[in-house]
């Protein structure tokens, strides 16, 4: 049933906001070199590794000059960077991955294989036993403030509560995340 929610609702979204989502990455593309969508490997259900798509907000090979995480003031992040970042704007393009099946709405959002060091092998089975998320319980009450082990502590206790009425208390708590706090 969540899957097919989400292949509803992502549906819907992508033929509501496609007019934004093309200026969204003629922004990106003026305001600095390189494709307006970025793919980066991340890690799903069971572990299984997909391309998780994001308008890019950072400068080219960002990955390669930094860590995994941001941080404010971040000079990898570029002008238009800090504002997608800010509204959750880069995040649209999940809606892509939602419709592969790779995300869903709500769920852990998904680690690079880095980050695969962090976890205890039963935390890790238990994280990855679910379809992770576009947001997730930390991100969702937390935003970036969340600590590595606050963010493990959030998402562990997602997947052992998950239902449908806490699917739509995350998305509720996202959208006031967003339009009080933002991002960097």
């Amino acid at each position: 049933m969540k899957r097919l929610t989400d292949i509803v609702f992502a549906l819907l979204l992508l033929a509501l906001i496609w007019p934004l989502l093309l200026v969204i990455a003629l922004i990106v593309r003026t305001d600095s070199p390189g494709p307006f969508v970025y793919r980066q490997i991340r890690v799903g259900l069971h572990g299984r590794s997909f391309g998780m798509f994001k308008f890019r907000s950072m400068v080219v090979n960002a990955d390669r000059i930094g860590g995994y995480q941001t941080h404010q003031g971040d000079p990898r992040i570029t002008r238009s960077g800090r504002w997608l970042r800010k509204t959750s704007l880069d995040e649209l393009p999940q809606l892509f991955n939602v419709l592969l099946g790779d995300m869903s709405f709500v769920g852990p959002r998904p680690d690079v294989p880095a980050q695969r060091e962090l976890y205890s092998e039963q935390d890790w089975a238990l994280r990855t036993s679910v379809r992770p998320g576009i947001t997730g319980l930390a991100q969702a009450t937390l935003r970036s403030e969340a600590r590595a082990a606050q963010r493990l502590a959030l998402d562990l206790e997602y997947v052992r509560r998950q239902s449908l009425w806490l699917d739509l208390k995350i998305l509720v708590m996202t959208v006031r995340q967003v339009l009080g706090k933002g991002s960097y």
